[in-house]
Order: C-alpha cells, then sequence, then structure tokens
C-alpha cells in the first residue's frame, strides 16, 4: 500500500502462526473493502492491506535479520560443501585408487551443479514459493549427500555429489530471493552483503575443515560433516523461515478467499500481467541468460571477468596443497590453514564494503534526489581490480621454500581482499545496469561462474607440475592483469555502451519512467535489485 495511507492497527501473530499459514485470513483481510464487484468479469482485486502482518516487508526488523542470518547459512553450506571435499582428496585417492582428476571430479561436478540454481529453481519460486523449495531441496540434498556415504566406487561418489551440488544450487537462488522479499530497496544493503559473503566464506572454510577431519578420520567424515550441515539447516530453515514471495502469497490468499466467501477474487499482480504459465517462465530462464551472454558485451564481459575470480578461487584449492604440502612439507591438515589469510581478506572486503562504500553510496543517493547512474557502483571494483594481480603476483613469486611461510599468506589475504570489493561491485552495477532484467543478468553470470570453478580445479595439478608453482600461482594472475581495463572502461564509458545495446536501453527507459512515476503518484515500489526474477512483460 502507499505510504501516504494510514495503517489501522491490527492483531499481532507469532512467527509460529505466520510460518504455518501462507494466507493468513483474519476478520479484517475478509472485510476489507477490495476494488472491484467480485464477479468474473470485475473481480475483487487482492493487496496486501493496511498493517497487514503477512505482508514480509512488515515483519519485526529481528525477525527480519534472523531470516537473513538462517538464509545465509543455508547458502553458507551449500558453497562449503562444495569444497570440504578439496581438504580430503589424499584419502580419497587412496580409498578409490583414483587419480588426481577423477578426485577431483567430487568438486568440479559439485559446483557445475550452481549453473542449474538461477535456471531451474528460481522459476520454480516463482511457481511453488520459496518455503517449499526450502524445505524440498535441502532434504534431497541431504538424502544425496548420506547415500554417497555408502558410495563402492569413485564413479558413485562422484554423480551423487553432482546431484547434491544441483539441488543445493537452489539454496543460492532462492536465498537470494527471500532476502530481496523481506527488506525494502533501501533497506536491504547489509543484508544482501551478508548473503554475499556465504560464496566465498564457504569455499575457503571448506579445506581447511576438511584438511583437519579427513587426516584424523577419513574422507567419510568430511561427507558426513557436509551432510550434517544441510540437515541441520533444512531443519532450522523450516522452522523459522516463512513463505516470504509476495505475488505468491496473495495468490494463494485470493484462491482460498475466494472458496470461502464463493466471490471471485485475484492478486493485483495476476490481473495486471496475468498468472505466469510454467512453460514461459523456464523458456525465459532456460534462454535469455544465452542471449545475453551473446547481444550485451556488459554482460560477456564482466562476467567473464567474474567468472575467471570466481574460478581462480577452486583453483587454489588445488594449488594451495601443491605449494604446501609437496614444497614446504607441511601436514594436510596444516596446509589447510593456509586458506586463512585469503579468508580474512574477504572478511575484510566485506566490512569495508559494508561500513564505507555501502554508506557512502546511499549518501550520495540521498543527496541526488534517489537516482545515482549505475556507474557508480563501480568504485570499488576501481580498486579491487588492482588488489587482485597485486594479491596473485605476490603469491605466486613467494611460494619458494626459502621464503617465510606468512609472506604468499599475505598476498593470498590481498587476493581475497580485491576477489570480493569487484564481485559485490560488479553485481551490483549489474543489476542496476539491467533493472527489469536483473535476473536473466545474474542467471548468464552464474552459470560462467560456476562453469569456470568447475573446470579450473581439473587442470590445476597438470599446470603445477608442467610450469612449477611460481609460473602456474601467475597463470590467473596474468587473466586477471589482463581484465584489470574492464571496470575503468565501463566506468568511464558504461552509459554510452549501455545506450547502444538493446536490453540495457530499455532497461533504463523502464527504470525512468518508474522514477517519473513514483515522482508524480508517490507510488510505494519495492524493488527487487537482489536479481531473483524478471519483471517484464514476457518472464
Amino acid at each position: 500500500m502507499g505510504p501516504d495511507i494510514k495503517e489501522a492497527p491490527q492483531k499481532k501473530f507469532g512467527p509460529w502462526r505466520i510460518i504455518c499459514d501462507q494466507t493468513l485470513i483474519t476478520d479484517e483481510v475478509i472485510s476489507f473493502q477490495y476494488p472491484g464487484g467480485g464477479t468474473h468479469d470485475d473481480p475483487y482485486v487482492v493487496d496486501w492491506i493496511p498493517g497487514d502482518p503477512r505482508n514480509p516487508l512488515r515483519f519485526s526488523p529481528l525477525w527480519k535479520w534472523i531470516i537473513t542470518v538462517t538464509a545465509a547459512f543455508g547458502t553458507l553450506a551449500v558453497s562449503f560443501a562444495s569444497t570440504a571435499f578439496s581438504g580430503a582428496m589424499p584419502q580419497i585417492k587412496s580409498y578409490f585408487g583414483a587419480s588426481d582428476e577423477i578426485a577431483t571430479l567430487t568438486v568440479s561436478l559439485f559446483v557445475l551443479g550452481f549453473a542449474i540454481g538461477p535456471m531451474t529453481w528460481a522459476p520454480l519460486s516463482e511457481l511453488y514459493g520459496r518455503q517449499l523449495l526450502w524445505v524440498t531441496t535441502f532434504f534431497f540434498m541431504t538424502v544425496f549427500g548420506g547415500a554417497s556415504l555408502a558410495s563402492e566406487n569413485v564413479a558413485t561418489l562422484i554423480v551423487l555429489r553432482a546431484f547434491a551440488g544441483a539441488i543445493g544450487a537452489s539454496s543460492i537462488a532462492n536465498s537470494a530471493g527471500v532476502i530481496s522479499d523481506i527488506f525494502t530497496a533501501k533497506e536491504r544493503g547489509l543484508g544482501v552483503t551478508i548473503y554475499c559473503s556465504a560464496p566465498f566464506l564457504g569455499p575457503t572454510l571448506g579445506p581447511i575443515t576438511g584438511g583437519f577431519l579427513a587426516q584424523a578420520a577419513g574422507w567419510k567424515w568430511v561427507d558426513a560433516m557436509t551432510v550434517i550441515f544441510s540437515g541441520v539447516m533444512w531443519i532450522v530453515g523450516g522452522l523459522i523461515i516463512p513463505e516470504t514471495y509476495a505475488p505468491y502469497l496473495l495468490i494463494r490468499r485470493a484462491t482460498k478467499l475466494s472458496k470461502m466467501t464463493g466471490k471471485v477474487y485475484v492478486s493485483k499482480l495476476e490481473l495486471e500481467k496475468g498468472r505466469k504459465k510454467p512453460s514461459v517462465l523456464f523458456r525465459t530462464a532456460m534462454t535469455r541468460p544465452y542471449i545475453f551472454l551473446v547481444m550485451e558485451p556488459i554482460v560477456l564481459s564482466l562476467s567473464v571477468y567474474m567468472a575467471i575470480v570466481y574460478g581462480t578461487l577452486y583453483m587454489i584449492f588445488s594449488g594451495f596443497p601443491v605449494v604446501f604440502e609437496t614444497e614446504r612439507h607441511w601436514s594436510q591438515g596444516i596446509s589447510g590453514l593456509s586458506f586463512v589469510a585469503n579468508m580474512l581478506g574477504q572478511i575484510g572486503a566485506l566490512v569495508g564494503y559494508s561500513v564505507f562504500f555501502d554508506v557512502r553510496y546511499r549518501k550520495a543517493l540521498e543527496r541526488a534526489g534517489g537516482y545515482l547512474p549505475p556507474e557508480e557502483r563501480l568504485k570499488p571494483a576501481l580498486i579491487g581490480s588492482v588488489f587482485l594481480p597485486i594479491g596473485l603476483f605476490w603469491f605466486a613469486w613467494t611460494t619458494y621454500s626459502h621464503i617465510p611461510w606468512i609472506v604468499p599468506m599475505l598476498g593470498s589475504g590481498v587476493f581475497g581482499f580485491g576477489q570480493v570489493l569487484v564481485f559485490l561491485s560488479i553485481m551490483n552495477y549489474l543489476i542496476d545496469s539491467y533493472t527489469i532484467y536483473a535476473a536473466s543478468t545474474m542467471a548468464a553470470n552464474a552459470v560462467l561462474r560456476a562453469v569456470f570453478a568447475a573446470a579450473f580445479p581439473l587442470f590445476t595439478t597438470y599446470m603445477y607440475r608442467n610450469l612449477g608453482d611460481q609460473w602456474a600461482s601467475s597463470v590467473p594472475a596474468f587473466l586477471s592483469l589482463a581484465c584489470v581495463p574492464f571496470p575503468f572502461l565501463f566506468f568511464k564509458y558504461g552509459e554510452a555502451i549501455r545506450m547502444k545495446c538493446k536490453y540495457s536501453a530499455e532497461a533504463q527507459r523502464a527504470s525512468s519512467q518508474l522514477q517519473r512515476s513514483v515522482a508524480e503518484k508517490h507510488v510505494f515500489q519495492s524493488e527487487s535489485p537482489a536479481g531473483i526474477r524478471d519483471s517484464d512483460p514476457e518472464a
């Protein structure tokens, strides 16, 4: 409802009632004077009533943050499971008699499943809501993970891990959707940052814990740890996270009101755009990301850049054991601690982004009257893009055994710092540039990231064996160095490039029209910049 409407007092309901009751039909909901006549030709139009306790945007601040942290931990559980096996490679190779490359597939194919998330689970969340997907997919991820404990050969383990990764990928799309549902655009900055920390911290924590546990108890306990983590999130998420997707909730409420009263009710969004057909949703989800990669140079170039950065993160999970176990003769568990420096750099960037860059951006946004060009989002990437090659070259050429171990660790931390700044900055830039097409943009980006993250570890062992530690570690450094100009070019020429691209130009026109509408009619608009769904009529 509009902010100029005075909200009537509503009966308060506890979280458990809201979790269990998606429609929450109260006397106020039934007696509210909805627009329309209640007939097929002139149905009642259902929207949130003033003070509606079932409106996700009206949840208490405490509950919103509990939901946010739970959703972030769900994503952490999946990203953690993706790399925990990298700390158990010696045990997996010994147990199954597998080669380095075959054993690495237990990580690579799990990560490749992440490409499925935006294309499959996001449309399903629009059809069936976030809550059902959370409960269902975490259950089956836990089942497949548990089944892999009984694997009698490496092929079975790889296949079950691949299924677990593809199913667990729902959390990546679903958790971001939950956060975008419960916060307004101005409120969700910190929530999105917390959520975005999971894809970095999870993969970094995986080898640390996996290395020690595998060394002490074997690879099956590493697998069991990931199963327990996902099982706990299945239970905790099911008990804490309610349905939050407003269009789905309003459709459910309208359907129930129709059954209860005998009148015809439809949700406001359904009346305006029609109920989305599954075939249309899936066709859009499956095809448009590839169209964006072909037709939109902004999406292609920046997605390749982010994919290289993300692929490098997964590559070092195979490279660090070579450097520290082989050259410095560290134990398997101690070698896993080498990832701590990278993690500290990531945390430093997350804090810096939230405390410095995000605060400055919001203040500048207020001064500018509510609109800034998307290129303003690229300022952190200008810094991060320089830190990336510095950190990687620093690490590469200080891996000699006679150089103190702390020196390459510092380089790893610099890489982690630059990595997060680039990731958050470019992600926000793409969202702001494509607004109504944000879901397709993020899906295209996610597909490339997953492919690179799955592929890079497969050739890491060969690369270190044939090139040596220094030159092998320099390969991603040279790749990131070649990508340094991208943020600078788009910061300077991005607006001109966007106006020449079909979809970004359409998004710009839609954003301008929305701003004029809000300014003239004072319409309250809750955006979805987390990139969960496209809002154009075809989506």
